[in-house]
């Protein structure tokens, strides 16, 4: 460990219960040819709580969560779920395991339903030779869509009409929606709030809560840093592909989650800068 991340990472042992992560990357190393986005990262995500990972453009946070949702495979390192080492081959073997995630640009279709976006590349068919023969069994997806805007208390005005024509905010929410609702584990969302406005930014915080107590490990990945400080209960941070601090929320400043970021912190306590990435 170096001297910067002994200073700047903070334990957590003020917890009451050491509980293990429901996912665990320990040394995580990314190449790209002669570029080493990562290097030796670790990240842990706990079941029912909500870990912020932030960092400047270009600390790794992308590629980060492409490794661990299957995206990308690690040039080196380990990666457990549930304490049984994986390797992800795709996103689809990211999904068996129940690991979801949320992208910026949504992924949704904008001339499909909502119901019909939250079962894409997913679709339920008809029982018997109509299921065979392809039929969709739209009337069964709607109401299993139905049912998960519910449990996480999403309102849409109207259930049947293109996504297009819902607001900037409901087409976000269906889109985390569509994750929570095949997540069994871990969902990650990526810079969720980035287009939306104040209402909208804070329906879709409270939503993001309502997840985390499900029992599902959430990973949020923002530059916002007001929106960390409100709804993560722990912070990650990268920088220059290196995980330079795991700070719990006690009372974090947006000063405090910069200094992280930038190395100001390391500057104020007379510690070397990590080494540029090359």
């Amino acid at each position: 460990m170096d001297a910067a991340h002994a200073v700047t990472a903070s334990p957590r042992a003020d917890t009451p219960i050491m509980r293990a992560p429901i996912l665990r990357a320990r040394g995580i190393t990314k190449r790209f040819g002669h570029v080493e986005a990562l290097r030796g990262v670790e990240f842990d995500a706990h079941a029912g709580e909500i870990t912020a990972l932030i960092g400047d453009n270009g600390a790794g946070k992308s590629t980060l969560v492409k490794i661990l949702s299957g995206v990308y495979a690690p040039t080196e390192g380990t990666i457990e779920v549930d304490g049984a080492p994986v390797s992800f081959g795709s996103p689809a073997d990211a999904h068996a395991l129940g690991i979801e995630t949320a992208y910026q640009d949504l992924s949704v279709c904008p001339d499909l339903s909502p119901s019909a976006n939250m079962f894409m590349g997913r679709e339920a068919v008809r029982p018997g030779w109509l299921g065979r023969l392809g039929f969709l069994d739209n009337a069964s997806m709607r109401r299993d869509s139905a049912v998960a805007f519910q449990k996480l208390k999403v309102a849409l005005k109207d259930m049947d009409a293109p996504i297009a024509s819902l607001s900037g905010g409901q087409r976000q929410s269906v889109a985390i929606c569509r994750a929570a609702m095949w997540a069994k584990r871990v969902v990650f969302m990526d810079e969720p709030t980035a287009a939306l406005g104040v209402v909208q930014t804070a329906r879709t915080l409270d939503l993001v809560k309502r997840i985390r107590d499900t029992g599902i490990a959430v990973v949020l990945i923002s530059h916002n840093m007001r929106d960390v400080i409100q709804v993560a209960d722990t912070v990650e941070v990268l920088r220059l592909g290196r995980r330079i601090a795991t700070m719990p929320n006690k009372n974090l400043s947006v000063q405090d989650l910069v200094g992280a970021m930038t190395g100001a912190l390391d500057a104020a306590a007379g510690l070397a800068e990590p080494e540029a990435v090359a």
